[in-house]
């Protein structure tokens, strides 16, 4: 079997035992926290019938090992129950909110990449000069403050100091928009509509940047570092000694070894970003799942929160399974069967 098809197996086998342990786990957290979802969910004028009724509907008088058996028969359905706050399938409210997240967590992971890795190599091929303090600056402002508060000073700059930007929502109501994929900035692209197209670029952009600016700074200050210990090495020397350009030396034998290591802490920072989005949709009204999660919580809606985290969890996970495959390809000793251990 190929070296990285047997990495592909053996890290789909381990993601589908991380998902059995979270559904686990989180299954049995959020039926022992305080609270009584039926009484919850109708609110304190109805009657003890109704409230019994609904739990019984819900299989909360069961045990709980008893209560994980029905979800499971019902997930291998692909039914994750119904959303006690939106009176939904989830897996309705999923397929709505879901795409609106991975847009806003995807544009980030593309300012992430396309500033983070470009500052990083300037700042190790200037090692020691104004571009290189410039840049270990601005990457230490971007990881030292949260993806909220970046969130808050840039609408304060770009949306009300000097009101370039939207600040809510995905696309202004001047637009009708079909949805084909739900990702909105592919949707404009399919009606041919370039100006809603420009419109979702706008609205997106704050949250966007807001979410990455934290991952920019540390794709920088982290490719940097890998760099510089990759230009002490001979064959840098060597390649310097055979007349080969700055440029070339940067790209090609500098920074792709470099960029291995710096790829493992980018998909851990994708997968951050999931997380730490609920904050920026919530101060941007972005209509997202992570924003879905947070208001599910607080009603205990136990069906939409398992149902939400099992769909973050599998996207963390498929988000490091790329991260693994990329490596394996950077990765001459993956590719030819070596160094496949562990």
């Amino acid at each position: 079997m190929h070296p990285v098809l047997r990495l592909l197996l053996r890290r789909a086998g381990m993601s589908a035992l991380v998902l059995i342990g979270v559904s686990v786990l989180i299954f049995v957290i959020a039926r022992v926290i305080p609270g009584d979802p039926a009484r919850i969910a109708l609110g304190p004028n109805a009657t003890v019938e109704q409230v019994a009724n609904l739990r019984d509907a819900l299989h909360l008088d069961q045990p709980v090992w008893r209560q994980y058996g029905h979800f499971i028969a019902d997930l291998a359905r692909g039914d994750l129950g119904v959303s006690l706050y939106t009176n939904r399938p989830v897996t309705t409210d999923i397929a709505q909110f879901l795409p609106a997240t991975l847009e806003l967590v995807f544009a980030a992971a593309i300012l992430m990449i396309g500033l983070g890795l470009p500052l990083g190599i300037l700042s190790a091929r200037y090692r020691g000069g104004i571009i290189d303090n410039s840049i270990r600056v601005v990457a230490l402002l971007g990881v030292s403050a949260p993806s909220f508060v970046w969130a808050v000073i840039l609408m304060l700059l770009f949306a009300f100091f000097l009101p370039i930007f939207p600040i809510a929502g995905r696309l202004s109501t001047d637009f009708l928009i079909e949805p084909v994929t739900g990702f909105l900035l592919v949707d404009t692209l399919l009606a041919g509509n370039p100006a809603a197209f420009g419109n979702a670029v706008s609205h997106i952009a704050l949250p966007a940047f807001a979410l990455a600016l934290s991952g920019i700074g540390q794709a920088a200050r982290l490719t940097r570092a890998n760099m510089v210990e990759t230009y002490d090495r001979p064959y840098i020397e060597m390649a310097r000694s055979y007349g080969f350009p700055e440029r070339r030396i940067a790209g090609r034998f500098a920074f792709r070894p470099s960029l291995i290591p710096s790829l493992t802490i980018l998909g851990l920072d994708f997968a951050a970003m999931l997380g730490n989005a609920f904050l920026v949709e919530a101060i941007f009204a972005w209509p997202g799942l992570s924003r879905y999660g947070v208001a599910v919580i607080l009603r205990k809606d136990l069906n939409a929160i398992i149902g939400t985290v099992l769909i973050i969890s599998a996207t963390f996970l498929i988000a490091n399974l790329i991260v693994d495959l990329l490596i394996a390809w950077l990765n001459p000793r993956i590719r030819h069967g070596r160094g496949t251990g562990g």
